[in-house]
């Protein structure tokens, strides 16, 4: 029967590729709603929650046209949730560069189009995520408790510093943990403590390199124990993480040894990866029943069950 909830599922918005070449923008291409649900189908995937692996800013120029591009793609993610009831639910993109317009954005997707969170990336032309750039948005967020989605992009320092391999390969894993980084010690995750942040890919590098993150918590000349002040433990384990393409006994033995289970959630970056792929995976990583289930669905169910 089915009963997992996906929480990393790329739908493409008609439009939203037009001139894009790259590998990435190829494969979402072949991408229809008709295929998407036989592949929920076949995985066992009774609802998927929509977001775009890019901000509405990449494709506009100007604010208005960023504003417009935003509202028109919320709109076609939500007549999905409309035309499938129970199978979908939204995580909205903003006009990132533009905070007015996140604002506007942020409460027309919560209020009007009833969006179960926000998507934000990791950076945005190499402002990552916990920048006070944000603070405003985070500031709405918090107020709300609301849910928000990450998803990372190669930051304008490293995209294309490798020809053989695509940003996705090394640079999405590693800004994510820039994304973190930069949430921590900033002080904004300990600023605005009511806002639930999902990071995808198994939270990239980080579980790898998290002694790090102690080790300049504790010794930095910047006095980074005042902007973490409960300690980065405390920080990393509020956080929820995906399992997109990280459903491998060796990212989940990283992750699983710094977080429980129930902050972990069933994603697939779907089409890059199916249900299907993303469950049997899941199984070969040592999870108890009890443990899968809770992946599959239950956290999910709880977190989106308590927006405000």
């Amino acid at each position: 029967m089915a009963h997992r909830i996906d929480v990393h599922f790329h739908p493409t918005p008609p439009g939203s590729l037009a001139g894009r070449g790259d590998i990435s923008a190829n494969a979402r291409r072949g991408w229809s709603m008709e295929k998407s649900l036989a592949d929920m189908e076949q995985g066992g995937v009774a609802k998927s929650m929509l977001s775009l692996p890019h901000p509405a800013s990449t494709w506009s120029k100007g604010i208005e046209a960023g504003r417009s591009t935003a509202r028109q793609w919320n709109e076609y993610l939500a007549g999905i949730v409309r035309d499938h009831p129970g199978r979908f639910g939204v995580f909205a993109t903003l006009p990132i560069t533009d905070v007015e317009g996140c604002l506007r954005e942020v409460e027309y997707a919560l209020d009007t189009l009833r969006a179960d969170g926000i998507n934000m990336m990791t950076n945005f032309g190499d402002r990552w995520l916990g920048d006070p750039h944000y603070w405003p948005i985070f500031e709405e967020l918090n107020r709300r408790q609301a849910v928000v989605y990450t998803h990372p992009m190669a930051p304008t320092c490293c995209a294309g510093c490798m020809s053989e391999l695509s940003d996705a390969t090394i640079e999405f894993g590693t800004d994510t943990t820039r994304a973190i980084a930069k949430l921590l010690f900033s002080g904004a995750a300990a600023r605005f403590p009511e806002i639930r942040f999902i990071f995808s890919h198994a939270g990239g590098t980080m579980p790898f390199i998290v002694e790090r993150f102690e080790h300049a918590h504790r010794y930095s000349p910047i006095d980074l124990k005042a902007m973490v002040p409960k300690g980065v433990l405390y920080e990393l384990k509020k956080l929820y993480y995906d399992t997109a393409q990280a459903a491998h006994r060796h990212a989940m033995s990283s992750l699983r040894e710094l977080v429980p289970a129930t902050q972990i959630l069933f994603g697939t970056d779907y089409p890059y990866r199916t249900p299907e792929e993303t469950a049997l995976g899941l199984r070969g990583c040592g999870f108890s029943e009890a443990e899968l289930r809770s992946i599959d669905c239950d956290n999910a169910l709880q977190l989106l069950s308590a927006r405000k």
